[in-house]
């Protein structure tokens, strides 16, 4: 009887999985497929035969490899500025003795968490025109970092704070300042709140759509969200290849996940268990 209620939320979970994979899972097989007939003939089933020229197609004539490399690009340098000013900053309001100037900014961080990005798009965007960064790759790194630090520094101070005092105290005897405390000590000891972060941050950059697509003209610097858009266009006669381009899309998230699971597990459950 005992088993029998511990499987009991195994099952739930596997249903669930089942449901979450069940689109993947189509997308995943019409991707290989020669036609839409193909697709519409047996829509889950493994095809007779492999196309894998609809990636290639994909990602050399529908430009899948300019879209990918530039959400790359920009989605993965963002998030390694916004953790070094988020870091930084939490360092700042959590190991040293600043405690009402700690206390008023990491409110005022607190603050930045409440407005919504979309309510913001007019003012970026005017801020964007003044520094004549429109149409440059810089217009998205800026806006992604400044969005990405409220929660970041919320994360990472939450991790800092667990951290014991007596590292800090160990490393001053030794010689070490504010700056060197921060590289060689705590910044090594935070790499798994630095991944989850890391990860959060990378998924929003790659998925950002509303900003790319109003500050970006230009079709070699478009990021593959708003690609996809018009790979859709161009491409709604054709399902393979639609699905070979939505295979692209996700590969990078599945592949950060697989590699760095621990990880994010370990940086989610940060400042959790304090000592």
């Amino acid at each position: 009887m005992r088993s029998l209620k511990k499987s009991i939320p195994h099952v739930f979970l596997m249903g669930y999985l089942l449901i979450i994979l069940y689109p993947f899972l189509f997308v995943l097989f019409s991707s290989v497929k020669t036609d839409n007939q193909a697709i519409a003939a047996n829509p889950f089933g493994l095809p007779s035969s492999f196309q894998l020229d609809n990636y290639v197609n994909a990602w050399v004539n529908a430009k899948i490899s300019t879209y990918f490399l530039n959400s790359l690009y920009i989605g993965v340098l963002a998030a390694c500025l916004s953790i070094l000013f988020a870091a930084m900053l939490a360092f700042s309001v959590t190991r040293l003795r600043f405690n009402k100037i700690s206390l008023i900014v990491f409110q005022l961080i607190l603050i930045g968490m409440l407005i919504p990005n979309n309510s913001l798009l007019l003012p970026i965007y005017g801020i964007m025109r003044r520094l004549d960064i429109l149409d440059t790759h810089m217009s998205l790194i800026l806006p992604y970092v400044a969005n990405a630090i409220p929660f970041s520094v919320i994360i990472l101070a939450a991790f800092m704070r667990s951290l014991p005092g007596e590292i800090e105290e160990a490393a001053v005897m030794d010689g070490l300042g504010p700056t060197g405390l921060f590289f060689k000590m705590i910044l090594p000891l935070t790499v798994p709140a630095i991944v989850t972060v890391f990860i959060v941050n990378f998924l929003g950059n790659w998925n950002e759509f509303l900003l790319a697509n109003y500050f970006l003209s230009s079709e070699e610097l478009r990021t593959l969200p708003v690609g996809m858009v018009g790979f859709r266009d161009a491409y709604n006669t054709n399902y393979a290849q639609m699905s070979a381009g939505i295979v692209f899309s996700i590969l990078p998230v599945m592949i950060i996940y697989g590699i760095l699971q621990e990880k994010i597990i370990e940086g989610v459950t940060a400042g959790s268990v304090k000592g």
